[in-house]
């Protein structure tokens, strides 16, 4: 695949245990707990030119533990927090379906939930991106899986282990050999 110089490349991002520490259905700003090295590493992946792309499977919704409407405070929650430290995420795409949901307009299989694609699909639809240059980063099967059927790097991520900035700092490094 080459790359397009009319495009970006775009650094797809898990957000519970990737983003923000995964404590269960965050929803709510005072959830929002950062993972060692976020903030700074969505600001290096501006500086260095990437689109910034949240994919996260919410299914607290189909599960009425929440609504999209808490999803689209906590993610401006999480914008307002980074733009205070200079850096900004340029989409959030979620899903709010699961098959054992029980509000009923949610419960259902879906392309968008991880691993599925749709979420990935749909941003490439909407952005100019440079898949060749782009790449997932994730902390669960289903990401690496998302990222392997939509053929684009797929990096798995333990926030108990890792830095998400020395995380991006090596994968940037890899693109630009």
């Amino acid at each position: 695949m080459r790359s397009d110089p009319t495009k970006r490349p775009a650094a797809f991002l898990d957000r519970d245990g990737v983003l923000n520490v995964d404590h269960g259905y965050a929803h709510r700003a005072d959830q929002l707990d950062w993972v060692a090295g976020a903030p700074q590493a969505v600001r290096l992946l501006n500086e260095a030119g990437f689109t910034v792309i949240v994919v996260t499977n919410q299914s607290g919704v189909a599960r009425g533990m929440y609504s999209e409407a808490d999803i689209h405070a906590f993610h401006g929650h999480m914008q307002e927090a980074l733009q205070a430290q200079g850096a900004r995420i340029d989409a959030f795409y979620h899903c709010p379906h699961h098959p054992d949901g029980t509000v009923e307009a949610f419960a259902m299989h879906c392309d968008c939930r991880k691993p599925g694609t749709g979420m990935l699909e749909q941003a490439v639809r909407e952005w100019p991106i440079d898949l060749a240059r782009s790449f997932l980063i994730g902390d669960r099967d289903g990401d690496m899986a998302a990222a392997a059927s939509f053929n684009i790097p797929g990096i798995r991520f333990d926030w108990t282990k890792d830095s998400l900035l020395d995380v991006v700092r090596r994968q940037l490094a890899v693109l630009a050999d």
